[in-house]
């Protein structure tokens, strides 16, 4: 800033508009200069506000070590055993979920079923719609037969021209 006053002052025509925009540029300085010494001693603040609470929690942690072992490594137990159950509470939930899917897989397959022996009593009872079908089958196949052909010519006749 100081070499923007000084180039200002060297220059013989000084205008206000210069001088205006040197004087804006000087305060939006001091703004961001205050902005960064808050943040920086909010920075400080928080880091000495964590530091603090570890170095509580540690020494708790110290304390009760050193007040009975015993205790200390019944809490370590104590805190394992809960663990463990909250694993096996997660393993209970997917294993029910797992009978309850497997359930509702057995209930879709009766109902399928029930649906094909219902589509086979139908079409035994109208007549002619067996002939029909095996007539629709063997027309598939026949075109299956064709088409297959069909193809493997021409890919034998592009292996050829290659």
């Amino acid at each position: 800033m100081a070499s923007l006053a000084r180039l200002l002052d060297s220059e013989a025509t000084s205008s206000a508009l210069k001088s205006s925009h040197l004087a804006r540029h000087r305060e939006t300085l001091q703004q961001h200069r205050s902005d960064l010494s808050r943040l920086r001693s909010q920075l400080s603040t928080a880091r000495d506000r964590a530091n603090l609470l570890s170095s509580v929690r540690s020494d708790i942690d110290a304390y009760r070590a050193a007040q009975n072992p015993d205790d200390a490594e019944a809490d370590y137990m104590l805190g394992e055993r809960g663990r463990i159950d909250n694993s096996h509470n997660m393993a209970d939930s997917v294993l029910s979920q797992a009978y309850a899917v497997n359930e509702q897989f057995g209930l879709q397959r009766q109902q399928l079923e029930r649906v094909r022996s219902r589509i086979t009593q139908a079409v035994g009872m109208v007549p002619g719609v067996n002939g029909l079908i095996s007539r629709i089958g063997t027309k598939r196949r026949r075109d299956g037969i064709i088409l297959g052909t069909t193809i493997a010519f021409c890919f034998l006749m592009l292996l050829y021209f290659l």
